[in-house]
């Protein structure tokens, strides 16, 4: 039934604008605002064409996990570059990141070779991956 259809992912935040800055400004996405009045929201475009949706919720809680995931072929560069744009990388005392905030051990099998963990404005988890 919806093999053939462009499905696409969304999220809250609690205001539209600093997410327009963040994901447009610090992330470099494509970002459209659209929508009118109490309907606003964001277009994030990204590679490959893929939407997502970011729509103002008033009572925006912020996911307890990863919404977006950015593979990367460089996580240093990547991290290095983040960090100059004003991200702070998170650490969870569950995994043994360094001094960057990168989890090189135990990621792996099968899934990343390395990961670290930052969040937008809303408090929503993005990460960058470097797969290979």
């Amino acid at each position: 039934m919806f093999k053939n259809t462009k499905a696409y992912s969304g999220f809250s935040v609690d205001d539209l604008a600093q997410a327009k800055r963040f994901y447009g400004d610090t992330l470099g996405l494509e970002v459209e605002e659209g929508g009118a009045g109490d309907m606003r929201m964001l277009t994030l475009t990204l590679g490959g064409g893929a939407k997502v949706l970011v729509y103002p919720k008033d009572n925006h809680t912020p996911a307890s996990f990863t919404i977006l995931n950015f593979p990367v072929d460089d996580i240093d560069e990547a991290v290095d570059e983040l960090v100059s744009r004003g991200v702070t990388f998170e650490r969870y005392p569950q995994f043994d990141a360094d001094d960057k905030g990168v989890l090189r051990e135990g990621a792996g099998s099968g899934g990343p070779v390395a990961v670290a963990w930052f969040t937008d404005p809303a408090g929503n988890v993005l990460s960058v991956i470097q797969e290979s």
